[in-house]
């Protein structure tokens, strides 16, 4: 079956965070921040060039990343499959405003719906759990929960 939708989707998912620019921008490039609120485990801190490895111990699935750019508190973009943008827009001193870009699915028109669909919930998830991290200071565990039948890892 091809592609009937014509343009494959582009997936965005936005969401203002009540915190600096300099903070928000690290809680994506430093695995150490990332692990509360996304993945269990990466590799090393996300620089131009660099490729890294984030896991999600929970399903015993992870991922390689090809690191396309690191621009200081403004733009990253990396590679997974499918490219990701995301930009960092300061309003004023404490809030940041989030984007997060998905494009490059291939596939039937079925399973491009299913990758973009997947692709939303997912950002939407990662975005509300560092909003409520670096809000708040809570883990929701929002990830982990997501599929709880699929976690590998017994208490």
């Amino acid at each position: 079956m091809s592609n009937t939708l014509g343009k494959p989707p582009v997936v965005r998912a936005e969401m203002l965070i009540r915190r600096p620019v300099q903070e928000v921008f690290r809680a994506f490039v430093d695995p150490e921040v990332t692990s509360k609120f996304w993945f269990t485990k990466g590799s090393g801190k996300l620089e131009s060039g660099a490729k890294v490895r984030w896991d999600w111990e929970m399903y015993g699935v992870g991922a390689d990343i090809d690191v396309l750019a690191v621009e200081q508190n403004s733009r990253i973009v990396i590679d997974w499959g499918t490219r990701v943008e995301w930009t960092f827009v300061a309003r004023g001193e404490s809030e940041t405003f989030v984007t997060i870009v998905n494009d490059g699915f291939e596939g039937t028109a079925d399973e491009l719906l299913e990758q973009a669909m997947d692709s939303t919930q997912g950002f939407t998830f990662v975005l509300s759990g560092l909003k409520a991290y670096l809000e708040h200071g809570i883990q929701l565990n929002l990830v982990a929960d997501k599929s709880p039948d699929a976690n590998i890892i017994n208490d």
